[in-house]
């Protein structure tokens, strides 16, 4: 699909400010849509949104479908008198530089269980406008219940049985529950009916909260890019729910072949992530419905999809469970072609990205330019070695989309810091403009702008100016990562909105 020539910010809302210790849907949300309207940008990135497990990765989620309650916003539930601020008289004096995800999550936590009690029992003393809102509220809760039963029961079940016994996988779950014996199931469902309702609510509020905020991003032509990882946790819904469409050990329901990619320019030793592998084979007999499923869901609730990792359509890197690095493993063939022609065919042809990072061959290229999706350059990447460089910007194509860095990377200002003598200089030959003066950040961000590339993203931390501290994820790092916020939206200065508008007017984005 052709992109119209435009430019973006990459936010996580994990990384908006709070007073709740971690950003969320609410007021800063429609307040950075806002900075991004003044300043002319078009598009707003996200990481994935589900529930995070281990290590707070957006990548490691306990569904592929579900929302995350900690972006819940309290002061929308105040909103809707489903929360008082009294609620939040003990409120914490919770970090405003970094997500204390420790701290943060029973605390936000306690919150939505405050507002699931309200929204049971009816409000208290309240006028009868206000218990007219709670009758709608209530009736749009049993419809979305009603319309997303197919991906939501198996979820709420999952997450309620996964709070019971948090340090055990549900691989080790009794065997009736593991191995999903209906009658088993039900039990459960009676006996833990409570808590599975609350964990409707949750999703029920999360996926308003978005939406409401998505339609205010469109109405002011901002487009959102949501991202669907590749791969999807072992231990999640989506695995216990479908462990037909993994390579699991057929005996203990264990990843038998787990995903990573060999050595690469962020370890010798390659990046071993964990996840399960597909099932290609048996994802193609079902004429690839999961996969069908999760693109429909996400297409509802974003503009344009990024795919993560999408060589691993064309082939993906397996490393037999056990290993402690991704060294020992093996290339193996997917079936994107086929699986992206029936997507098309299911649903027409979609707005999507393609990050084609790392060892990328003529396979890939070919699959990524069958289907007409852009891929991705990144300019941090574009100066380590000659004139060829796929990174370096007269090597473009217009069909393209250009990062300055990703959530993998340093930010640009400490990548400059840490970079080589021979990337300083390439870059000093490179970029004549650079000898003017102009900080280092804005130096690439006009790389990025100026560019052929119809698409040209920025992280906001690029935006800032900031240097290492700002920086999100280290691969290759399991804690540590994923919990940056800019403290204030005073940062988001008109100042800074005329000197991005300038820039992005210049360059016609």
């Amino acid at each position: 699909m052709a992109f119209q020539r435009s430019s973006g910010i990459l936010l996580h809302p994990t990384s908006l400010p709070s007073k709740f210790g971690i950003g969320d849907l609410g007021e800063t949300a429609y307040q950075f849509i806002e900075f991004l309207s003044r300043s002319g940008q078009k598009l707003w990135q996200v990481l994935p949104l589900g529930p995070t497990g281990y290590g707070n990765s957006p990548y490691m989620s306990f569904s592929a479908i579900a929302g995350n309650p900690y972006l819940i916003s309290p002061d929308l539930l105040q909103k809707q008198h489903l929360l008082k601020e009294e609620d939040w008289a003990d409120l914490p004096e919770f970090s405003q530089n970094a997500v204390d995800f420790e701290a943060v999550m029973p605390y936000k936590r306690k919150l939505i269980e405050i507002a699931f009690t309200r929204f049971q029992q009816g409000y208290v003393d309240q006028d009868l406008q206000h218990h007219h809102d709670l009758y709608l509220l209530q009736e749009q809760f049993k419809k979305f219940c009603y319309e997303e039963k197919d991906w939501l029961e198996d979820y709420v079940l999952f997450i309620t049985l996964h709070e019971q016994n948090p340090e055990i996988l549900w691989n080790n779950w009794e065997s009736a529950i593991a191995r999903r014996d209906p009658q088993a199931l039900q039990q459960k469902r009676e006996e833990l009916h409570e808590q599975i309702e609350f964990h409707r609510f949750v999703q029920f509020i999360f996926f308003d909260q978005w939406l409401r905020l998505r339609q205010y991003a469109n109405m002011r032509d901002i487009k959102i890019v949501g991202d669907i990882p590749i791969y999807v946790s072992h231990n999640s819904a989506d695995v216990w729910a479908n462990p037909e469409n993994f390579v699991l050990d057929h005996e203990t329901y264990e990843v038998a072949q787990m995903a990573g990619v060999p050595p690469d320019y962020f370890s010798a030793t390659g990046q071993l992530w964990g996840n399960p592998v597909y099932n290609w084979e048996y994802l193609q007999e079902t004429n690839f419905a999961w996969w069908i499923d999760r693109f429909r869901f996400l297409n509802r609730y974003v503009d344009i999809i990024r795919i993560d990792h999408f060589r691993g359509f064309e082939a993906f890197w397996q490393v037999p469970a056990g290993e402690l690095t991704a060294m020992n493993g093996e290339w193996k063939t997917a079936p994107g072609t086929e699986l992206f022609t029936t997507l098309n065919e299911v649903m027409g042809e979609l707005p999507i990205l393609a990050e084609d990072l790392g060892v990328i061959t003529p396979e890939v290229d070919k699959l990524r330019d069958d289907f007409g999706f852009p891929g991705m350059r990144v300019l941090m990447f574009a100066f380590g070695g000659g004139s060829d460089n796929f990174h370096l910007p007269h090597n473009y194509v217009r069909n393209s989309a250009v990062y300055t860095g990703t959530h993998d990377n340093d930010t640009a200002v400490g990548w400059w810091q840490r970079a080589s003598k021979y990337e300083k200089d390439l870059f000093y030959r490179y970029v004549v403009g650079y000898a003017t003066g102009e900080p280092i950040n804005w130096a690439i961000i006009r790389m990025a702008m100026s560019s052929v590339s119809s698409i040209a993203m920025i992280p906001l931390q690029d935006v800032l100016g900031l240097d290492n501290d700002g920086r999100m994820n280290t691969p290759g790092t399991a804690t540590g990562n994923w919990g940056w916020r800019y403290p204030d939206s005073s940062w988001l200065s008109s100042e800074l909105g005329d000197r991005l508008l300038d820039i992005t007017q210049i360059y016609s984005r």
